[in-house]
């Protein structure tokens, strides 16, 4: 079985290209079906899954939840629920 956090950083990838395509995409891309891919990987974490990945997916942080599967979440800024 595939692993879902590898997936996860695939999807948030493509997600990350589809909206940098925005501006200039006619037709614009449907995003909601990346939304939902990344729910359904999310629900297939593993329990132990580390807590700040989960809280990043669940407050839809996609940029710090990217930046934690690369291995940079040092580079995360606080957000306003103080959550780093």
């Amino acid at each position: 079985m595939p692993d879902p956090a590898g997936q996860i950083l695939e999807t948030l990838l493509e997600l990350e290209r589809a909206v940098a395509s925005m501006p200039t995409a006619n037709p614009k891309p449907n995003l909601i079906p990346l939304f939902a891919r990344i729910d359904e990987l999310t629900a297939r974490l593993p329990a132990g899954t580390d807590p700040s990945l989960l809280h990043y997916l669940h407050k839809r942080s996609y940029e710090k939840a990217r930046l934690f599967l690369e291995g940079k979440d040092a580079e995360n800024q606080e957000g306003n629920c103080r959550h780093v």
